[in-house]
């Protein structure tokens, strides 16, 4: 099957949405730690899909890795170990600035170093200054980083425009010092995900020759670099179940938790709507402590495999790319601001907000569809020489 760039595009639109909806489950979450739920959730993310839809999809998986180059293994798990540096930061940069400016300023580092560090590395980018396909691409690369510069500003431009009251409705631990470092922390290690999945590139073409399918190729190498991803994190949540004594937590509700997670979230006094008296009765005869354990481990789950769906598509739609796979990384990074602006909307985290920031968000929404277009359009003209 040829390459679709049209394909590649949707296929990216919806990772991206993937990736900008995941965090939603957590909000649900009842009375446990950060380090709690992220570590659930991660599991189902980092562990459990992977190998799960790999193993389901492609051929001779073990067979696969086992054979694969040394050197492609190490890297592609190493850039994982040091992406997991910025994934498990993601967490408290939606905490501290909220989904939208959160993710812009964290996305528009891991789209410039994710995007452009690849050709770099490896001698094409000169090579795209002197192609009209490639000169279209890298504007599509900088309409994307002026989209992602819109959303910081209407981030910005709501932060002063609020009250610490206002803030703190929609953003309940809202920082913006704190966020921002944070937030810049995340994105530049974040980029290292790019690099990864450029490193696995031999495990790509040693599954292609046992039999698997063009379209998922690019999933045996998600098992390597998020086993990377996941050490990192596994290790930074139990550090902070030792320091916090959270631990316990995946066994039980604290005792003097409130069932929010965060402060703004009222508790749920009961988390099914009964439809009948029997039903009613079947809720009401199941410990409330079960029952809150059960729902975390369930949104926890849905937020963890919601979030490895943004890169089952994204591996998708980098094999309909042609020669540009690396524009991929652009296409991502403003499909998911896309859908985290529009998410963010929905959370009302734009409310009481002015005309000029209202101009701004739809300026960043704009800007990024177009952007998404422009870089599409690029990898079209690329299959045509």
């Amino acid at each position: 099957m040829g390459a679709n760039p049209i394909l590649g595009v949707f296929l990216h639109w919806l990772g991206g949405l993937a990736s900008a909806s995941f965090y939603v489950p957590f909000r649900k979450v009842r009375g446990w730690s950060w380090e709690t739920y992220w570590l659930a959730g991660g599991v189902v993310s980092w562990i459990v899909m992977p190998w799960l839809l790999a193993g389901l999809i492609t051929h001779h998986l073990l067979s696969v890795l086992h054979a694969a180059p040394a050197s492609s293994i190490f890297w592609s798990y190493l850039f994982g170990v040091l992406w997991g540096f910025g994934g498990l930061t993601f967490g408290l940069t939606m905490r501290y600035l909220g989904m939208s400016l959160g993710m812009a300023v964290a996305l528009g580092y891991t789209a410039i170093f994710g995007t452009l560090v690849p050709p770099i590395f490896h001698g094409q980018f000169g090579q795209l200054l002197r192609q009209h396909s490639g000169i279209v691409i890298l504007v599509g690369v900088g309409v994307c980083v002026l989209g992602i510069v819109f959303a910081g500003a209407a981030g910005i431009s709501k932060e002063r425009e609020l009250s610490t009251e206002q803030k703190l409705a929609s953003i309940a631990e809202f920082n913006l010092k704190l966020g921002l470092g944070v937030a810049t922390f995340c994105g530049v290690m974040s980029s290292c995900f790019a690099f990864g999945l450029d490193a696995g590139n031999p495990i790509k073409a040693l599954t292609l020759t046992y039999g698997t399918s063009t379209m998922w190729q690019g999933l045996p190498v998600l098992v390597v670099v998020l086993a990377g991803g996941f050490t990192t994190n596994f290790v930074w949540c139990a550090i902070l179940h030792s320091r916090n004594q959270s631990a316990g937590e995946y066994l039980r509700i604290p005792a003097n938790a409130s069932h929010a997670s965060a402060p703004g979230h009222p508790p749920i006094e009961n988390p099914i709507d009964a439809e009948s008296t029997e039903m009613a009765l079947q809720i009401e005869s199941i410990p409330r402590e079960k029952l809150s354990i059960g729902l975390n481990y369930l949104f926890s789950g849905v937020a963890g495999a919601t979030w490895y769906m943004q890169f089952f598509f994204y591996t998708m739609g980098e094999t309909q790319m042609g020669r540009y796979r690396f524009s991929s990384w652009t296409l991502h990074m403003a499909s998911i601001i896309i859908f985290s602006t529009l998410w963010g909307i929905a959370l009302k985290e734009w409310r009481g907000v002015s005309a000029r920031t209202k101009t701004l968000v739809f300026l960043t929404l704009l800007t990024l569809v177009g952007s998404t277009v422009i870089v599409g359009y690029g990898n079209y003209l690329g299959l045509q020489h």
